[in-house]
């Protein structure tokens, strides 16, 4: 009897001890954020009083806040009540303000764009006007955003600008209404060939599948059998008008993308619910590196119903879904909640945030964990790196004398003195050059100007010095390292007239600008494009663009 209460109390204290030990282990991690959150506080509280200098609280608070943010991925993000407003711009593309977009170029406050029918383009503000005063404010030690900050403002309310002009000898003042500004989507739409049509996407922020759609409706009335939608460098915004877009394309009732998350709530699935405009056309999608997010949904899209072809480079890998979650002060928490799949089940997401590297780096996914996925005809296309084009387009970008030359604003400078010197012309987007004359008076302009610049390759001769130096070698070099910097200099001098070709390429758009803003820029931009001439050349070609839409033997 005492051995059975003996055992019975053992198997009672053991039972005891595992609903415990299973309580405990559940608690764990609830125990673990009161007991951090608590050290937070207190680690606070003993700064705050013993700290030697006195700290603001909001910035330490949120410069603790974005660190912990920053551990997780660059997506996820905390948006004070502040920002919250540059937060609604981004995603909806509208604000309240003059439209214009302000740069800094040395020290100097300029008008770098206006946009179509804003009140400054009503008032006469134009591109290249050096703003010095706003409300009686002298800017002159104003950073970009607080001069932004200072242009936006409530609907009707007015603000006062101060600018100096080219062909001004005294300020100019102007006094604007604060009007919605929309920032398009669709900057520029037309027909670039016979029956080529092209649109121009650079943001999915709200609107931007209606705006792609009337586009190409009123392309179509125009005789457009074929279309090119240009997605380069656009980073995405929307997930609705991704499919929004999507379903201007593909018929009614398709899968466009589906979402999956630790909460079972975001794991859902978005069909094209809207009559198509188009079905049949040819298509070409032109993506860049830097063409992410809802970009990669409408390409991938493209891609895996076969429905089109993809030129360009490879896009940039976000598959990550984002939500806006309220907190409390009327700030939010930017949180990615779920991984988003396109049709053929694959996530185009390149880099794993969830796995970092010892010292804290990340890596992409290699392609030794990718997975293969066939489109809906049967070729096969990877997840875990973005989306990859059906033909690849290589482009070299400036060189560094170009970059430079545009970096200190000297093609931007001799754009607006050349508009000023020339009123009474307009010159035609599609057809004006930058004539030898021109170029001419270019590098005449800039010479004495420091535009001086650091090559790539000199930066590599640099580096070799420093190791043959440390390696003790460098004595027997050094010869060789002269003649190879000088020979190197040498040919630096002569930059101006080997790259003339790309310097007049970004003349030439800067100057239209003047003329006729974004749409003159993007249309100016056509005749040196590689990327939309082999569009154009695939379109054109039946079996080339049926051969890239095949299943490889």
């Amino acid at each position: 009897m005492k051995l059975s209460n003996k055992i019975i109390i053992t198997l009672l204290a053991l039972t005891f001890i595992g609903l415990v030990s299973f309580q405990v282990k559940k608690n764990d991690r609830y125990f673990e954020i009161i007991k951090n959150l608590d050290v937070f506080t207190t680690l606070y509280k003993e700064l705050n009083t013993y700290y030697v200098d006195e700290i603001n609280p909001t910035e330490i608070i949120e410069t603790g806040i974005e660190a912990m943010l920053e551990s997780l991925d660059p997506y996820t993000n905390f948006i004070p009540e502040d920002r919250i407003e540059d937060y609604r711009i981004m995603s909806t593309g509208q604000y309240a303000g003059i439209g214009t977009t302000m740069g800094k170029i040395e020290d100097r406050h300029v008008v770098m764009m206006v946009f179509e029918g804003s009140p400054a383009e009503k008032s006469g503000l134009k591109i290249g006007d050096e703003v010095i005063e706003i409300n009686d404010n002298v800017i002159e030690d104003y950073d970009t955003d607080e001069i932004n900050t200072l242009l936006k403002g409530q609907i009707g309310t007015n603000v006062d600008v101060k600018v100096k002009r080219k062909d001004s000898k005294k300020p100019l003042k102007f006094s604007l209404n604060r009007e919605s500004i929309n920032i398009e989507s669709v900057p520029y739409y037309g027909m670039i060939g016979e029956d080529i049509a092209y649109i121009r996407l650079t943001e999915f922020s709200s609107g931007a599948g209606a705006s792609v759609r009337s586009a190409l409706v009123e392309l179509k009335g125009e005789g457009a059998k074929k279309v090119i939608l240009d997605l380069r460098g656009n980073p995405g915004g929307l997930l609705n008008e991704s499919i929004e877009v999507s379903n201007v394309f593909i018929p009614k009732g398709l899968e466009v993308v589906s979402t999956k998350g630790k909460i079972e709530e975001w794991n859902k699935s978005y069909t094209s619910n809207k009559n198509p405009v188009d079905v049949n056309i040819r298509l070409a999608v032109l993506i860049s590196n830097n063409s992410a997010s809802a970009s990669e949904i409408v390409a991938g899209v493209m891609q895996d119903y076969d429905r089109g072809i993809l030129v360009g480079q490879r896009s940039f890998g976000k598959g990550l879904v984002q939500a806006t979650r309220p907190l409390s002060y009327n700030s939010q928490l930017k949180i990615t909640t779920a991984k988003y799949y396109i049709p053929s089940g694959r996530c185009i997401q390149a880099i794993d945030y969830s796995h970092r590297n010892e010292d804290g780096s990340i890596g992409k996914i290699p392609d030794s964990l990718k997975t293969e996925f066939e489109t809906k005809g049967g070729r096969l296309v990877y997840d875990g790196g973005g989306v990859s084009p059906d033909h690849e387009v290589i482009t070299k970008g400036y060189a560094p004398i170009t970059i430079q030359l545009i970096k200190k604003g000297f093609v931007f400078d001799f754009a607006t003195e050349y508009y000023y010197s020339n009123l009474e012309s307009k010159p035609d987007p599609k057809n004006f050059r930058i004539s030898e004359k021109i170029y001419q008076d270019f590098t005449n302009w800039v010479s004495g100007k420091d535009y001086s610049y650091t090559t790539a390759t000199e930066e590599t001769i640099k580096e070799l010095k420093e190791t043959a130096d440390n390696d003790k070698y460098f004595g027997f070099i050094k010869k060789e390292i002269e003649m190879l910097e000088k020979e190197i200099q040498d040919h630096k001098n002569e930059d101006l007239t080997v790259f003339q070709s790309e310097i007049k390429r970004a003349l030439k758009e800067e100057i239209i600008s003047r003329y006729h803003k974004r749409q003159g820029m993007i249309e100016s931009s056509f005749e040196n494009d590689e990327e939309v001439e082999e569009a154009i050349s695939l379109l054109n070609d039946k079996v080339k663009y049926q051969n890239l839409l095949e299943v490889k033997k």
